[in-house]
């Protein structure tokens, strides 16, 4: 519901992480409210909520720069070519996309970023039901950013009376940002309605917790949802159909993520590092990263908690408990670790679940679910593989079989996904 404007959403896809939650005025409130509970896994409280806009600080520092057009530029030449969401993901999304009366005006804080940019591209992707598109961003402010869906769009300076002239305010901004203003955007003269991308507010027990697939289905009429983090967001694609099904009991994660997970800088010195080494022989010091990239993997994405998880690892936790609406005793672990590849997440994930569950079975239920493409055809070698999820909506899952560790009740399964696009 966008003020007096109900938008009917039918499990709206639009990427959560870049997450095009756009649509999600439509989350579900039942388990979007559901808040964690289990001491050993407690999520912050939110009197004051991180800071960081994406939470992938890379030495331990409290914040990370926002993501510049570099950082899209890079990305989409990774390959050297940005893909074309492939047939499936637009039968997908076909399938998922809002039947909505047309709202008069969506606006992007932080349009000039990698994530605002794929928020727009999303919006002309999906034909979104928008009249216009209006882009704020303060040091891009009178540039001009050409459009095929909604024309030349002249990105203005930030105001909040400006911003209250739309019906949805989608922010790619930091914590802190969006800390200030999101509660002041929400509402106004039209009702605004605020869809925030930062953490800031993903763990308040008052702001609904969305992925668009998952707990999109249905009208909200909350004036601020969150959306989850990118690896929370990709990983649940395939966890939520198995979890309707068999019950998950136990979850262990490890994740394989990408240089833009860590923004423009992450991206630029991986491919600094390369292109040095492959000129003088050798990669250049660190700025962003712990530690070098190229050639190497980093074990940590974010800072160290008490309990020995790094903030990333726990936001999963968290989070799914939040959207899922968890038992205390069902438990989520996983490590983080950042990989040399500029786009696109991957993840190794083995339930233990309270049913039954059979490889076969689970192929063909992720078959049926929505964003999700099962790719698992080992004896032909294909599989989920960041190369191929790149660019595409869909989140591909392969490498299903049965658990050793937890046996009848237990499968294991590796995805990829772009996470610009979750």
């Amino acid at each position: 519901s966008f003020g007096s404007k109900t938008v009917r959403l039918t499990a709206l896809a639009m990427p959560s992480a870049s997450k095009m939650v756009v649509a999600t005025a439509a989350a579900a409130a039942g388990a979007a409210f559901v808040t964690p509970m289990a001491t050993q896994t407690a999520a912050p409280v939110r009197s004051h909520p991180a800071a960081s806009s994406r939470g992938a600080v890379e030495k331990g520092q409290g914040t990370v720069a926002m993501v510049g057009a570099v950082g899209v530029m890079a990305a989409m030449s990774m390959g050297r070519a940005r893909n074309t969401p492939k047939s499936s993901s637009r039968a997908s999304a076909a399938r998922v996309v809002a039947k909505a009366s047309k709202v008069d005006c969506v606006c992007i804080l932080g349009s000039a970023g990698a994530v605002g940019q794929e928020m727009l591209k999303c919006l002309e992707d999906r034909d979104f039901p928008t009249e216009k598109v209006r882009l704020f961003g303060n040091r891009s402010a009178g540039t001009t950013v050409k459009s095929e869906k909604f024309g030349d769009i002249v990105v203005e300076k930030f105001s909040l009376e400006a911003v209250q002239e739309c019906d949805i305010c989608l922010m790619a901004v930091s914590g802190d940002f969006s800390l200030e203003w999101a509660p002041k955007i929400a509402g106004g003269p039209k009702n605004t309605q605020v869809i925030d991308n930062s953490s800031a507010w993903r763990y308040d027990k008052d702001k609904p917790l969305v992925i668009p697939e998952i707990n999109g289905e249905g009208q909200v009429s909350a004036p601020l949802i969150a959306n989850p983090n990118c690896t929370t967001a990709v990983g649940a694609m395939a966890l939520w159909p198995i979890h309707q099904k068999y019950k998950l009991k136990k979850v262990l994660m490890s994740t394989y993520q990408a240089a833009s997970g860590a923004g423009a800088e992450g991206m630029a010195e991986l491919e600094n590092g390369l292109a040095t080494w492959v000129k003088e022989g050798e990669v250049p010091k660190p700025e962003f990263f712990a530690h070098q990239l190229p050639f190497n993997v980093i074990p940590q994405i974010d800072k160290f908690q008490e309990n020995g998880y790094t903030k990333e690892e726990m936001k999963v936790t968290w989070e799914l408990q939040k959207i899922f609406g968890l038992d205390d005793d069902v438990k989520v672990s996983c490590t983080a670790v950042r990989v040399p590849t500029l786009r696109a997440h991957s993840e190794s994930i083995t339930v233990e679940t309270e049913e039954p569950i059979s490889p076969d079975d689970v192929r063909e239920l992720l078959k049926s679910a929505p964003g999700v493409k099962v790719v698992d055809e080992p004896d032909s070698l294909q599989y989920p593989m960041p190369l191929n999820a790149t660019g595409n909506y869909d989140v591909e899952v392969g490498r299903i079989r049965q658990s050793i560790v937890f046996g009848d009740k237990g499968i294991e399964f590796f995805l990829s996904g772009d996470q610009l696009l979750r």
